[in-house]
């Protein structure tokens, strides 16, 4: 796998389609890439598990992974800082120390999408 290059996220504004990662999450299409890019198909997995959990009380949630060390945390936050739910991950190879998600429910899915496409 080359090098994985953070910046080309930014370029993702809006998305042209949605991917179905289950019966109730789609992915954009920077999220699609981060996902086959950075070999991140298991947070957008993780992600969507918690969401499932959660509920659709609140419409957006943040989701925050910081690694450190080769190991990383996953939070899922409301948006003002309330933390979610929360995972340690042991491992991992994910190739930035910090990455920002959203996820918007949007009446009938969870939207998982980079900031930018927000």
């Amino acid at each position: 796998m080359s090098a994985f290059d953070q910046s080309i996220l930014t370029q993702f504004t809006g998305t042209e389609h949605y991917y179905r990662l289950n019966r109730k999450c789609v992915l954009t299409d920077g999220t699609k890439y981060l996902a086959e890019a950075a070999g991140a198909y298991w947070l957008m997995d993780a992600a969507a598990s918690y969401l499932l959990e959660l509920g659709t009380a609140d419409w957006f949630v943040l989701i925050r992974l910081v690694v450190n060390d080769s190991a990383a945390l996953l939070t899922l936050e409301d948006g003002n800082g309330r933390i979610r739910a929360h995972q340690g991950i042991p491992f991992t190879d994910f190739p930035v120390n910090e990455q920002v998600l959203y996820a918007i429910w949007d009446g009938e899915h969870w939207v998982l999408m980079l900031p930018s496409e927000y």
